[in-house]
């Protein structure tokens, strides 16, 4: 497969159609997250569709001091990383091409989740993404997009825009891609010194000991629940030495833990990594209901997500990780 560079919208409208057009948005500066995404996009367009890989620097969504300047441009390596994932065409637009006569006065508010986490540590990045994805399905005209749950904010902040604003856009959703030692795949990995990386891999340590807590609770708990409190199923407990069992598991169930407990675990990992040279400087740590992105409480139920943000020495990352609390474990 050849993959097709195209520069103006009027090109990329040109290309004839015959099945479903998949479009994957980036940044440019593929990597193998990116790889997975359009693989992702390949399965879901099938042969007779189209899989379309957007490359462009957006500048609304860098706020000042941010590293728009020396955000990486790697076209030649990105055409070929998409022609070996299964890309049809690429379309890298200049600014000029998405922003016609400079930035535009009309753009998409974020609204109230914008504002939280990642938007409140980069005020107006999220009405900037908002308005730069929004061209682009425009430009596109894709009947399905896909985005990395790495960036899980986003994600919501796009399928909200699409449902609330009647795209008529499918949204998908592509799990994390790890490197072998549990970071999570990023353009700005690169920024890191070798000492910086190893204090990073704290982000990803105290996600999965948040998890593990959160795995050992719900396992307790519904062993608990299989145990009833009654003497004579107690005194047969006693019997079969499982009594001990029983009791740790009616004390997990009854004390406190739950999201507090998750939060503790990985606030454990993150506290000790503060103290490393060079140290982790943490942003947020939140455990939030993906819908709004608000904190969870101690006796929510459903889906949530774990997220940290920090910086090591000059480079910022963000990591989370999907939970599932209550029932609906």
């Amino acid at each position: 497969m050849t993959t097709t560079l195209l520069r103006t919208a009027g090109d990329l409208h040109a290309r004839a159609r015959t099945g479903r057009r998949a479009v994957v948005m980036t940044m440019g500066a593929l990597h193998e997250g990116h790889a997975t995404l359009i693989r992702t996009a390949r399965e879901i367009a099938g042969r007779e569709g189209e899989v379309v890989v957007t490359v462009f620097v957006n500048p609304l969504q860098f706020g000042a001091g941010e590293d728009l300047d020396r955000y990486p441009r790697t076209l030649d390596a990105d055409l070929k990383l998409a022609e070996q994932a299964g890309a049809d065409a690429v379309f890298a637009p200049a600014v000029d091409e998405v922003y016609p006569g400079g930035e535009p006065q009309v753009r998409i508010s974020a609204g109230p989740m914008g504002e939280r986490l990642e938007g409140a540590a980069r005020p107006g990045h999220f009405d900037g993404m908002l308005t730069v994805v929004a061209k682009l399905l425009h430009l596109t005209r894709p009947d399905v997009a896909l985005y990395g749950q790495k960036d899980a904010q986003q994600l919501a902040l796009i399928r909200r825009m699409v449902r609330d604003l009647n795209f008529g856009v499918e949204i998908v959703g592509v799990p994390t891609v790890r490197e072998d030692d549990g970071l999570a795949l990023s353009s700005r990995n690169r920024y890191l010194s070798p000492r910086e990386r190893r204090t990073a891999l704290a982000l990803s340590r105290a996600l999965f000991a948040g998890r593990d807590r959160h795995a050992a609770q719900e396992a307790l708990r519904a062993r608990a629940r299989e145990v009833p409190s009654t003497r004579a199923r107690a005194e047969a407990l006693s019997a079969i030495g499982e009594s001990r069992a029983a009791a740790d598991a009616h004390a997990v169930a009854t004390a406190a833990g739950g999201p507090a407990a998750v939060r503790a675990a990985a606030r454990q990992v993150l506290d000790e990594a503060a103290r490393l040279d060079p140290p982790l400087a943490l942003d947020y740590l939140a455990l939030v209901d993906p819908d709004d992105f608000t904190e969870i409480g101690g006796d929510f139920t459903g889906e949530a997500v774990l997220a940290v943000a920090a910086r090591v020495g000059t480079t910022r990352l963000i990591d989370n990780i999907p939970l599932t609390f209550g029932a609906a474990s």
